[in-house]
Formats: structure tokens, C-alpha cells, sequence
């Protein structure tokens, strides 16, 4: 039998990086399959009644949505029957008959809004329009078969309202959008107010009064519009629960009564915001709230719930989160997130204060051998306090201290948003890493989301300066803890993240030894002269928090924090992915620097998928950037590695850029 030499070269580095995984470590190599494909089940909700159960699972390996009675869900069955991306957004209609789910094409984020009847199995598309995206701006129980729908088909920076009958796609134009980037509707369906930003970067709301006109409701300055928004009126339609930070720091869970502008405070925390709410379905009454310094916490504002919450407590060693609810409220499904094993789902009858265990999202994690993820609070360099997360490979760390016995080469993780935030849990990426011998960090760095606005106002107009300190502290933070060699330390991350790798690798090219940008914007002036047409109301928030591209003097100070404008002085290797139809960070800023590398001579190397957008959906992309990531920091960390093998198998990636730079890349891409 003739041997193709393409397959004997690839036989041989395969030979080669599974005898290097093996001499390196006891611990197996956890295959980038169990972290990264598909899951077993996802985004597990209850039927409103409280008779089915849905949720996300592969058929034929792509993800789909399943429908099977609330006490087996192993007898659910397929209701879609999507062949591409996979299905990531779907819930209940009031119904209990329909289910809806969003789609796009190729992440191009033009979201259409699909409706299933569960007894016809009819699956009817509500928003047929090529280039318009939908948003689902309303879902109420007093009106099971229609929701709203927000479109920008008439003007493609503004979603209009519409009321949609989800049975027979029936629709009926709600409100004629005049300028606002958010508009909240009651349970009524009735426009109650619009959001909209001031040139500072404020907010405006305003009342939207039935005979169309407005009428001036709340200012919101500059320093508390990432801190202050509305989340729900009660029953009675007359009073607004408002997470607020105005007048304090740490954002508060406060109602205000509409009549009279009475606002009260229902809860608050010194060290950090007001995050996740929870309401009664019907009656609309706040029953708990959390918080989330290092670890997520639930505290109850009803004695009902405290019971509640205090027999959950016991179920499960993880932070709590109750997913869905009926809508009588007796049951509700709750997940458990663990740092060292997979989500664990279960029903729970309030009545008898029981948890039964339904599945977990991965089975193949529940045998694998996960690490902690240990958070750790790191002082920038002005005294900010920078809530971080750190695992280190199994056996390295045998007093259990977060400190291993000798200083390991590290990956430095960067959250996207930047207002976002790392938090405790399973991170694949944590694990991924680790298993392959990296101690992984990663940094609540200022603008991060969550710890008051003085901390998310730090990074106003700090893209590229204090928000970079921030990682370059923390890494000096983990060699001296004599946690990282500090001639092993890599960057990487997706959008924001993947901007920060670009500085890294530019503004401070002798930190880091290589980098991994996902999605990142090179160039600040042409990622704000391309955005989305739909975010243009929200540019003066950008302007405000990022620079101003509208004037020389705003072009000169986003120049200057471009990582392009540095581009000469990148001197470690670098890997960028990208998706061609991204819509929020263009395939120009990784063209852009890519070329500019190219026309230096400097190598880099550069994948790109066809139908991806801001990151990557489907598993067999996601799948092959992981497998090229890890060989690529396996090549300059010296860590673990898988072999590429089958990888590419059903991924549309293709090697624009420095194949010759990876190790078996050239070869298993066929030599693109």
C-alpha cells in the first residue's frame, strides 16, 4: 500500500507530542473533545406548567432542542433539526406547547426569532428578513401566544416594536422607534419607558406616554450609565425596580414609585453591585438577590425563599443559580456551578423542599482530573484591589495553597467586554491549560463589571494604559509569589481580550513570551468607524469610555493606544483567529495587523473561519483553533500537548498566515 508522506509527517509529530504529553506527566491528557465540543445538555428549562423540560443537546452532532417530561428527561426527544451553527438561544412560550428559539447565519448576529409547536412540530420562522436582527423585547403570561419583537428593518440603527402572534407569525406594529437604544415595555405589552445616551455619555429616560408623546423621567450621568439600569416593574405596573449606584458606589436593588419618585432601597452591599434579581413570576414581588465578590452568594428579601435557599444550600457544593421557574413558582430547576466538575442540574419541589438530580451538562468531566480555581485578590500598583481567579496543574500544588512547589510557565487568560467580568466556575479554558501543565490567571483588571463604579470608571479612556498596568501587575504579582517562570508567561483572549494580547505583544513585547489574540480590534479608529449599524446609539457611551474618532484630536489619542501603531516592535510569536463575518470587531483589525506584520518581516500566524462571526459557535471550528493554540504554546511554553490529529475534520479554518510557525499545522491544513 502506497503511504502518503503528508500522513507519515503527521504519524510522526503525533508520535512525537503524545511521548512528550507522557514523559511530562502522570496526569492524562483530558482530550480538547470533553472541554470544548458540544455539551451533553445545555440551558435545561422548565414548561411554565411545569409538566416538560427542555434543553440543548446534540443530534447528529449539532445542537437542537429537546422536549421530554420534567421527571425523565431521559426520554426527551428532538423538536429542531438545525444542520449548521447549532442552536445556543431558546425558552419557553406561556403556552406550554411552543418553544422559541434565535438563530442567526455564520455569527453575522442578524438574529432571526423561530417558533416550534411542540403537537404540530411545525417550526415557523417569525422574522423572515434577510439583514434585519430581531431582539426579543418582551414575553408575558398574560398574553401566552404573542411576544414582542424588536426590529431594525426600517432603519438598521433602530429596533422598532412589534407584537408577534408566535402560532400563525401574525404582526402588529407596537412602537416606531424615534431615537432610543433601549425601550422597556411593562407585562401589558405597553411601552413605558425609552433609554437613550447624551452626547457625555449619559443616559435619558423617559416616560412614553400612551398618546405617543414622552415626558422627562431619569438622569443618569456619565460615571453611574454601567452602574444604574432599570430591570422590571411590580404587578401593578406603577413601581420600577432599578439596580442604582447614583449617589453611592456599590450599585443598590432600590423600587421607585412612579407616582411619586419615592425610591426606596431593598438591598445593598458595600463591596460590590446588586447583581442577579430574583422575581416572583405573577406577583412580581422581589424575592432574593445576589452578589459576587470572589464566589456568588444568594440572600433572601422573602422568608419563603430564605427556606428555600437554605435547603439548596445543602444539595450541592457549588454557587447556585435557579435557571427557570413554573410559573405557579412550586418548582423550580436549579444548576450548581463547580470549579472542578461539571454543572449538576436538578428539580425542586418548594412544597417539599426536595431536590431530585436530573443530569450533569458533560458527563465525561465527572471522571476527568480537574483542578480548583482558586480566587485571589492582587493589588494593582494604585491600590485597587483586582478580584482574580488562579488554577495550577494537578500535583503541582500539594498543600492545596494556590502556590506550586517551583514556578511554572503561565497563561494570563483576559476577559472580553472589558465590562465584564471573570468569575468561580468550571472555565475550559482553565482547565484546558492547567491539564496541560500551565498555571492559568485571570484578572478582574479596572472597567471589569461588578465591584462599584469607581472601579468601572478607573478605566475611562485607559484602553491600552491603566487597564494594561492592571495584567502587567498581576503577572508581577504571580512571579513574585514564585508561581510563574517569568520567561514562560503567555497572553491571550477573545475581544477585549484578544486587543489586550495585541498590547502586550506591542506596548510591552518583553513580558510575554507569545500571545493568543481571539477577535481583537488592532486599530481603535477603524473598530469605532465600523460598528455595528445597531450600536451607533450607543457610541457616545464608547466615546466616553474608550476615545472619540469623530475629531483629530480623538483620532491622534486612539491612535496612540492602537496596538498597529506599535506593530514594529512585536518580537514574540503570535497566533490570531479570527471569523470572517464578525460584526462587532471587523476581519479587517486582524487583516490589518497581519499584513502590517508581513510587510516587516515578522512572523505571524493567522487562521480565519468563513462562517464565524465574534467568536467561534460551531464545535469543529472551535475544536481546530483550540488544537492549533495548544501546539502553538506547547512550541513556546513547553507545556503538554495533544496531537492535532482529525481537528480539522468539518471546520471551515483556513491558514492565511504562518503555517511553517506551528508545528504539524502546515501539514494537518493540507499546507494552506
Amino acid at each position: 500500500m502506497e503511504i502518503d508522506p503528508i500522513v507519515t509527517c503527521a504519524l510522526l509529530i503525533v508520535a512525537s507530542c503524545a511521548v512528550a504529553a507522557q514523559a511530562k506527566g502522570a496526569v492524562p491528557l483530558i482530550p480538547r473533545e470533553v472541554l470544548f465540543g458540544n455539551p451533553d445538555k445545555a440551558q435545561a428549562r422548565l414548561s411554565p406548567d411545569g409538566t416538560k423540560i427542555s434543553y440543548l443537546a446534540p443530534l447528529d452532532g449539532v445542537l437542537n432542542v429537546w422536549i421530554g417530561p420534567a421527571d425523565d428527561p431521559s426520554a426527551a426527544e428532538p423538536v429542531t433539526r438545525d444542520t449548521g451553527r447549532g442552536i445556543r438561544i431558546h425558552f419557553w412560550a406561556y403556552t406550554n406547547r411552543h418553544i422559541i428559539y434565535l438563530q442567526d447565519k455564520d455569527g453575522d448576529e442578524n438574529w432571526r426569532v423561530y417558533s416550534v409547536d411542540l403537537e404540530s412540530k411545525e417550526v415557523k420562522d417569525l422574522t423572515p428578513f434577510e439583514g434585519v436582527q430581531a431582539r426579543i423585547e418582551g414575553v408575558s403570561h398574560l398574553f401566552p401566544s404573542e411576544i414582542l419583537i424588536g426590529l431594525n428593518d426600517r432603519n438598521a440603527q433602530l429596533h422598532d416594536i412589534h407584537r408577534v402572534n408566535i402560532a400563525t407569525g401574525a404582526s402588529e406594529l407596537v412602537l416606531e422607534n424615534t431615537g432610543f437604544a433601549g425601550i422597556m415595555t411593562d407585562d401589558s405589552y405597553a411601552p413605558r419607558l425609552g433609554l437613550s445616551f447624551s452626547p457625555e455619555g449619559g443616559m435619558v429616560v423617559v416616560r412614553l406616554e400612551p398618546d405617543g408623546s414622552t415626558e422627562p423621567f431619569l438622569t443618569i450621568g456619565p460615571e453611574d450609565v454601567l452602574t444604574t439600569n432599570p430591570i422590571d416593574f411590580d404587578k401593578s405596573g406603577n413601581t420600577l425596580y432599578l439596580i442604582d449606584s447614583r449617589g453611592r458606589d456599590t450599585a443598590a436593588l432600590t423600587a421607585l414609585a412612579l407616582d411619586t419618585m419615592e425610591q426606596n432601597v431593598l438591598a445593598e452591599d458595600p463591596q460590590v453591585d446588586i447583581g442577579g434579581v430574583m422575581i416572583h413570576p405573577t406577583e412580581k414581588t422581589v424575592q432574593a438577590y445576589s452578589t459576587n465578590y470572589d464566589r456568588q452568594e444568594w440572600h433572601a428579601l422573602d422568608e419563603a425563599v430564605a427556606q428555600d435557599l437554605e435547603a439548596l444550600g445543602e444539595v450541592a457544593d457549588g454557587d447556585l443559580d435557579v435557571v427557570s421557574r413554573t410559573l405557579d413558582d412550586s418548582t423550580w430547576l436549579v444548576a450548581y456551578e463547580m470549579d472542578n466538575g461539571p454543572v449538576r442540574y436538578y428539580r425542586y419541589d418548594r412544597q417539599a423542599k426536595k431536590a431530585t438530580f436530573l443530569f450533569t451538562n458533560r458527563q465525561a468531566l465527572e471522571q476527568a482530573p480537574l483542578v480548583r480555581m482558586h480566587p485571589v485578590v492582587i493589588k494593582a500598583r494604585d491600590g485597587l484591589d483586582l478580584v482574580s481567579y488562579l488554577s495550577l496543574p494537578a500535583g503541582t500544588d500539594p498543600d492545596e495553597r494556590a502556590r506550586p512547589r517551583e514556578p511554572l510557565p503561565m497563561v494570563i487568560w483576559v476577559h472580553g467586554g472589558p465590562w465584564h467580568r471573570d468569575a468561580w466556575g468550571l472555565d475550559p479554558i482553565h482547565q484546558w491549560l492547567t491539564n496541560r501543565g500551565y498555571a492559568v490567571l485571570s484578572v478582574n483588571f479596572r472597567g471589569s463589571t461588578g465591584f462599584g463604579k469607581n472601579f468601572v470608571n478607573a478605566a475611562n479612556r485607559e484602553w491600552g494604559q491603566k487597564m494594561h498596568d492592571d495584567l502587567i501587575d498581576a503577572v508581577n504579582w504571580a512571579v513574585s509569589e514564585r508561581i510563574a517562570d517569568p520567561e514562560r508567561v503567555a497572553i491571550g483572549g477573545g475581544s477585549y481580550g484578544g486587543y489586550a494580547t495585541l498590547v502586550g505583544m506591542t506596548m510591552t513585547p518583553d513580558v510575554f513570551a507569545c500571545g493568543v489574540d481571539l477577535v481583537g480590534p488592532s486599530n481603535l479608529i477603524t473598530f469605532m468607524d465600523n460598528l455595528p449599524e445597531y450600536w451607533i446609539p450607543i457610541l457616545p457611551l464608547l466615546t466616553d469610555r474608550v476615545g472619540d474618532n469623530a475629531t483629530e484630536e480623538g483620532k491622534a489619542f486612539l491612535q496612540e493606544r492602537s496596538p498597529l501603531t506599535y506593530v514594529d516592535r512585536i518580537s514574540r510569536p503570535l497566533l490570531i483567529g479570527q471569523g470572517a463575518n464578525d460584526p462587532r470587531v471587523r476581519r479587517q483589525e486582524s487583516d490589518q495587523i497581519v499584513k502590517a506584520m508581513q510587510e516587516r518581516n515578522i512572523p505571524v500566524t493567522y487562521v480565519l473561519y468563513a462562517d464565524e462571526g465574534h467568536g467561534f459557535a460551531r464545535p469543529e471550528n472551535s475544536l481546530s483553533f483550540w488544537a492549533v493554540a495548544e501546539a502553538f504554546l506547547a512550541e513556546h511554553l513547553g507545556g503538554r500537548c495533544e496531537p492535532i490529529g482529525d481537528a480539522f475534520k468539518g471546520s471551515t479554518i483556513e491558514v492565511l498566515a504562518g503555517a511553517d510557525q506551528v508545528t504539524g499545522l502546515a501539514e494537518a491544513s493540507g499546507g494552506s
